[in-house]
């Protein structure tokens, strides 16, 4: 294991000689042209393997229609020349959502989301050709122990976990939810799918990742009745809700799923983990269950991992800078972003063709696309995910396709500012890159997060 360093490699051999020199496998290919292949999912095709990961603005309007910044964040990202846009978390009902912005798509907005798809079509055609046509997906979310649709917790968990508890407010004695109320939100979602097909959508995502509640239910070991303790009972609500979708949406319609397959969270509480040493992953669960829904009819999958609001966030994110409070990570960021790469790799060759989506390139800077063209031309995944870095740099995969480079000067840093601002309760963005827009936010957040710790802080005697 290597010691902690922030980015700074001056050529693509340097970087090649750390990866080596602290045993993370991460290759860099010469060749990007891997990434403008087309990748064909379910009935459909990207123009392109470069897609844009869900990353949440939390900006919404307050009934979860598409504001002014939303539909400024997915033109620039149609217009940068992605394949795929994979759109932000969408609550399918009002107490999951993770913020009192957070989209959420209903009967009486529909009509914003069709506008917002037509607006992001528009910008890709005039951006890239009348015939660059990206792929649309939208990710439906009920955020569980993460919820906050008021702007305070108001956690609807699935099982008691007593080192996540503490963080939301939930005491031993509160109730969790019931086998009812898991059955009815079998329904919410597929209702949201349907409404996902009308507004112009390709295809939907059933989000399990990040210790939101369908991430959690895998995990709940614990849980008594037909949702929690075998391996059958715990994937039931994803594979049933998977089903279910299907059957309303119909074959033409895309289902992929953001999964999950290593929490790095003690056993019992944890999904993918090994039973003594819950940082060593153990795949065997999560590979049988991508197993389960290639078989059951998913179209598309993306792996992640790690609890973004828990003790090791570079488990999801690598980064050179944490949030306020927050620890310097134990393990060199290469190999953090070599065990996402692994998680796809595996994940991958289990899948066939169903196309896996990879993530963790973002910390590369402006060699992730030798990173992305090396794991696609090796089989390791189809399609090169993008998250933090598309905030920071919405045309990257233009400048990659048409240049074979991206700009250091538009990289993202991994400063985790972006984060900062979620933690802070604002809205989100690049403070780096898009500064005119994110710096006064992130300042707003900031003094208002040291207001309130002012204020909460016990008073001297």
């Amino acid at each position: 294991m290597g010691t902690f360093q922030k980015f700074d490699f001056k050529n693509l051999d340097a970087i090649r000689r750390k990866a080596h020199d602290v045993g993370a496998a991460v290759d860099f290919a010469a060749d990007l042209s891997p990434l403008a292949r087309p990748v064909t999912i379910g009935s459909r095709r990207t123009p392109n393997a470069i897609a844009i990961l869900p990353m949440e603005g939390c900006d919404s309007e307050r009934d979860g229609s598409p504001s002014e910044l939303v539909r400024r964040r997915y033109r620039r990202f149609a217009a940068g020349g992605a394949g795929l846009l994979w759109y932000e978390a969408c609550a399918v009902a009002q107490e999951g959502r993770a913020n009192p912005l957070q989209l959420s798509i209903t009967g009486g907005n529909l009509a914003a989301f069709a506008s917002l798809i037509e607006e992001a079509n528009r910008s890709a055609r005039e951006s890239n050709g009348a015939d660059h046509r990206p792929l649309s997906i939208l990710q439906l979310t009920h955020s569980g122990r993460y919820s906050r649709p008021e702007g305070r917790p108001a956690p609807v968990a699935p099982q008691h976990d007593h080192f996540l508890d503490p963080q939301v407010g939930l005491p031993p004695e509160a109730p969790i939810v019931t086998d009812a109320f898991l059955d009815e939100l079998v329904g919410r979602y597929v209702g949201a799918a349907l409404l996902a097909r009308d507004a112009g959508f390709d295809g939907v995502d059933l989000k399990s990742c990040h210790r939101y509640l369908l991430s959690e239910l895998l995990a709940c070991h614990t849980r008594e009745g037909k949702y929690g303790g075998s391996f059958e009972n715990r994937t039931r609500f994803l594979l049933t809700t998977l089903h279910e979708v299907r059957a309303a949406v119909g074959p033409d319609f895309i289902i992929g799923c953001r999964l999950n397959v290593f929490d790095a969270h003690p056993y019992p509480y944890g999904w993918g983990v090994d039973k003594i040493d819950y940082w060593k992953p153990d795949l065997s669960e999560p590979l049988a269950l991508a197993k389960l829904l290639a078989e059951n009819g998913l179209d598309l999958l993306s792996i992640s991992a790690g609890n973004p609001y828990s003790r090791f966030p570079e488990v999801t994110r690598p980064f050179d800078q944490p949030t306020v409070g927050g620890d310097l990570p134990r393990e060199h960021p290469l190999e953090s972003v070599a065990r996402l790469f692994h998680f796809t790799r595996r994940i991958q060759s289990e899948m066939g063709l169903i196309p896996v989506v990879g993530s963790g390139y973002s910390w590369l800077r402006h060699y992730l696309p030798h990173a992305g063209a090396a794991n696609l031309a090796s089989g390791a995944c189809s399609l090169m995910g993008l998250g933090r870095a598309a905030f920071a740099y919405p045309d990257a995969p233009r400048d990659i396709l048409r240049q074979s480079a991206m700009d250091p000067g538009k990289v993202c840093i991994a400063c985790s500012k972006c984060t900062q601002i979620m933690r802070d309760g604002g809205k989100t963005g690049c403070v780096v890159r898009d500064s005119d827009v994110y710096f006064p936010l992130y300042n707003r957040g900031r003094a208002a997060a040291r207001a309130a710790e002012k204020t909460a802080a016990p008073r001297r005697q």
